[in-house]
């Protein structure tokens, strides 16, 4: 295990969002090796915290480099720490800012995600895919491997059919509960996302979503039950209707989509 920093020594910060602060400087410099972004024009961590991963971040991007934060207790010491950062250091929400403040280029993403928002980073994550080409990020291995997890399997789910839709995902390799302050009482998982080639689905995008979000809120019933509900009433005699939503993989829905869409238009 690496030493721990300084400011982890001196300062014992507070849970804030579910979120447990990485102390293992191997791991995080592993994290950080883990982000390529040679072709983006800007790089955001998300939650810095302590700054573990944030130094070498800063060294490595330079003034292509933004952190957005929220806890006033962690601002306050990183501006301390990296002064050189104070101007890109941002307060904000992730989930409610709006991302072409930084750049109207191409973004990659990297943090210690907080546990209880990381499904929700990935949905904003999915609402800004035409502008965020790569996304590492430590979250619960519960949650990294149903975003990694192939048709046909029980945590496979929302998530897992709408990130591959667009990005080519990678499991990196698993961390242990130690090496965080507070210890969680899970371990955690490294994951990296790289935006493909895909542009559009080659289907109504709008329905694709609601048919993956329908399917899976009912994963226990048939597609045709939960179209029926998800589509006001909507009764077809496609093939796949009469499957269960982990059992199709991405271009399975597409095809559905499709026939839906003709369908009921």
């Amino acid at each position: 295990m690496g030493k721990q920093p300084d400011f982890i020594q001196k300062v014992r910060p507070k849970k804030q969002l579910g979120q447990h602060f990485l102390t293992d400087t191997n791991i995080a410099q592993r994290i950080v090796d883990s982000l390529d972004a040679s072709n983006v024009d800007a790089v955001l961590e998300i939650g810095p915290g302590m700054g573990v991963l944030t130094q070498s971040l800063l060294n490595r991007f330079g003034k292509r480099f933004y952190a957005a934060e929220i806890d006033s207790e962690s601002l306050f010491y990183l501006k301390s720490l990296l002064p050189d950062l104070t101007s890109r250091l941002l307060e904000v929400d992730f989930l409610r800012y709006d991302l072409s403040q930084i750049t109207t280029g191409k973004l990659a993403i990297i943090g210690n995600f907080p546990y209880n928002i990381s499904s929700q980073i990935f949905f904003k994550v999915l609402n800004e895919r035409d502008s965020v080409t790569e996304v590492v990020g430590m979250l619960q291995r519960e949650v990294a491997q149903r975003i990694c997890e192939s048709p046909g399997t029980k945590v496979y789910g929302i998530l897992s059919v709408l990130l591959q839709a667009f990005y080519d995902i990678e499991y990196l390799f698993t961390v242990n509960e130690a090496v965080f302050t507070p210890p969680p009482k899970v371990k955690s998982a490294v994951i990296r996302l790289t935006r493909n080639q895909t542009v559009r689905l080659g289907c109504d995008e709008d329905i694709f979503f609601r048919l993956v979000k329908a399917g899976f809120n009912q994963r226990r019933k048939t597609l045709r039950n939960s179209v029926k509900s998800g589509f006001n009433g909507f009764v077809g005699n496609h093939p796949l209707l009469s499957k269960r939503p982990e059992q199709l993989g991405v271009n399975e829905f597409v095809e559905l989509t499709n026939y839906i869409a003709g369908e009921i238009s």
